[in-house]
């Protein structure tokens, strides 16, 4: 036989054997070749905040154990509709990857008209990262100690009170207290929470529920009086704040989470590849002190936990604006 002949035959045998495999295997990465190139860990939100971070500081680690750059890109505006919608447009192949939050898959689908994704549909979940807790901070000038005092002032006083906001979850945990305290207190919208922090300060406003890396300095300083925890379990970084739930708020629980998505028909293998490499990032000592000097508390999940707890974070998130008589924007 020729070498001519020999070409045609392995290249008829290797036909034959592609042929043979399933659309995914053909199309692909497999779990032991992938990644095949640099990923991009996409963020909604600018350098600089938590969940930046998060990304890199993970990013750092998972770069190691892939054996391939990852690189971070900002892609903030619109409440994380275009970070969400890059990832969920891009190639299934585990090289792009949305690093974000309970903004883009609970908080928008309530506080939106329309949001031109699907947060369980457009996306493979891979893995929760972790959490931060939200604090409860009143300027000085409040004169409650105690949740129960924050709340018998308040109804004292209906509608006097001010609380600001710069995130969709600081804006939620405001109208959780209102709702479940029975309260009426005035929204103030802010670009950011340090921003709310600084009037809180300034005395502009009266209260901020924040995540607790940005109140807590204030808090520790005794710029402001810190009263309690969003979370049902009191926080490893502030382990003195009682719960809202301890302080007589029943039903009261409520985080920022942070998890990794990739795009809808990424193979499992790819996910399962990825997964592994981000929990063992969370699971290093050294990662885990970097999250939590940012104020992150590290958490991961399988995928199939990570898609049961946004769709209940959905639900949730609907009835908190539900009820709390939000219109969406």
């Amino acid at each position: 036989m020729t070498s001519k002949s020999w070409s045609l035959a392995a290249l008829a045998f290797g036909g034959a054997l592609l042929a043979g495999l399933p659309a995914a295997a053909q199309d692909y990465p497999t779990q032991n070749i992938y990644p095949t190139q640099n990923i991009k860990f996409i963020v909604p939100f600018a350098a600089g905040s938590a969940t930046d971070a998060l990304a890199r500081i993970l990013g750092d680690h998972a770069s190691r154990t892939l054996g391939r750059t990852i690189v971070i890109e900002n892609m903030a505006g619109a409440s994380g509709i275009l970070a969400a919608q890059n990832v969920a447009r891009a190639a299934p192949d585990g090289h792009t990857v949305l690093i974000t939050t309970n903004t883009t898959h609970g908080a928008n689908q309530s506080l939106l008209k329309s949001v031109p994704y699907d947060a369980e549909k457009s996306f493979e979940p891979v893995t929760k990262l972790g959490t931060i807790t939200l604090a409860l901070a009143t300027n000085p000038s409040v004169p409650a100690k105690t949740v129960q005092e924050l709340i018998a002032h308040a109804k004292a006083n209906p509608g006097k009170l001010t609380f600001g906001a710069g995130s969709s979850s600081s804006r939620i945990a405001g109208e959780m207290l209102k709702t479940l305290g029975g309260i009426d207190l005035t929204y103030v919208p802010y670009r950011s929470n340090p921003q709310a922090i600084t009037d809180l300060l300034g005395g502009q406003i009266n209260i901020v529920f924040a995540d607790i890396s940005t109140t807590l300095p204030q808090i520790k300083a005794g710029k402001v009086n810190g009263l309690g925890v969003s979370t049902a379990k009191r926080s490893a970084l502030a382990p003195e704040l009682p719960t809202m739930a301890e302080s007589g708020v029943a039903g009261y629980d409520l985080a920022a989470w942070f998890a990794a998505f990739v795009p809808a028909k990424t193979p499992q293998p790819v996910i399962d590849k990825l997964r592994q490499a981000l929990v063992a990032a969370i699971n290093d000592k050294a990662t885990q002190e970097k999250l939590l000097a940012a104020g992150i508390e590290p958490e991961t999940s399988t995928s199939q936990e990570l898609r049961a707890f946004v769709g209940t974070e959905i639900k949730k998130w609907a009835d908190i604006v539900k009820a709390a008589g939000i219109q969406p924007e």
